[in-house]
């Protein structure tokens, strides 16, 4: 197993606030903070979704950005580079050499006295546009996979912002995240592969019920980019 190691690089939460004018609320504002935060089942208890129907919720607890992809949004987008560091796409925890590739379904980490498991990757929705004020910004974290992804938490503790990022368990080595978000956002996945992911336990509900659906060969997924939160 790779030994995976890294401190973070800051806590970042946040409240949902009326940001648009004719659009829902949205949390994805994250601040960073200094101190300790609790961290529960579902999140850390100072953090906000403002749509709990696709935000939050215990497979989706905490959202992690590789702090290494910050670089590509400001040289895809120098425009906007000055938007571009950690906490900057609404995550709650962001540190440097722990990637996609890097790590697979189901990897369990050690953070301080916490355990947390990857669960899937990141689907944006329109909200994240908005924030960087950029329209093709959904399409783009989907075409470069570099989406960061969701964190369930097995064991509850308080968080502090010096503590360390360690991998510690892999039960997954098969399916790098990576190759599974290329696989959620592939309209064309052989359906084998589709069905192996909806029977994987590690992987979050939702995402498992997609794949589902792709392994229907009397499914026709649309080519249009697909949202979730």
């Amino acid at each position: 197993m790779t030994i995976l190691s890294s401190p973070l690089l800051g806590l970042f939460v946040g409240k949902a606030e009326q940001r648009w004018e004719g659009k829902a609320p949205s949390a994805i504002a994250k601040k960073a903070v200094s101190h300790t935060l609790d961290l529960a089942t579902d999140g850390f208890t100072e953090d906000n979704q403002a749509d709990l129907s696709v935000h939050g919720g215990s497979d989706k607890a905490l959202h992690f950005y590789p702090a290494d992809h910050y670089t590509f949004w400001q040289q895809e987008l120098p425009e906007k580079a000055d938007l571009f560091f950690p906490g900057g796409f609404g995550e709650n925890l962001s540190a440097a050499g722990i990637t996609e590739e890097k790590v697979c379904i189901g990897d369990i980490f050690e953070l301080g006295k916490a355990r947390l498991q990857i669960s899937q990757g990141r689907q944006p929705c329109w909200k994240l546009n908005m924030h960087i004020d950029e329209k093709s910004l959904v399409a783009r974290f989907q075409k470069s996979g570099f989406t960061g992804w969701y964190f369930r938490v097995l064991e509850t503790a308080s968080i502090s912002p010096g503590d360390t990022l360690t991998l510690r368990e892999r039960p997954c080595p098969e399916w790098p995240l990576a190759s599974v978000i290329r696989a959620r956002f592939d309209p064309k996945l052989d359906p084998t592969v589709a069905r192996s992911l909806s029977r994987l336990p590690e992987l979050a509900e939702n995402w498992r019920n997609s794949f589902a659906k792709k392994a229907d060969k009397t499914f026709i997924e649309d080519t249009r980019v697909r949202t979730e939160g």
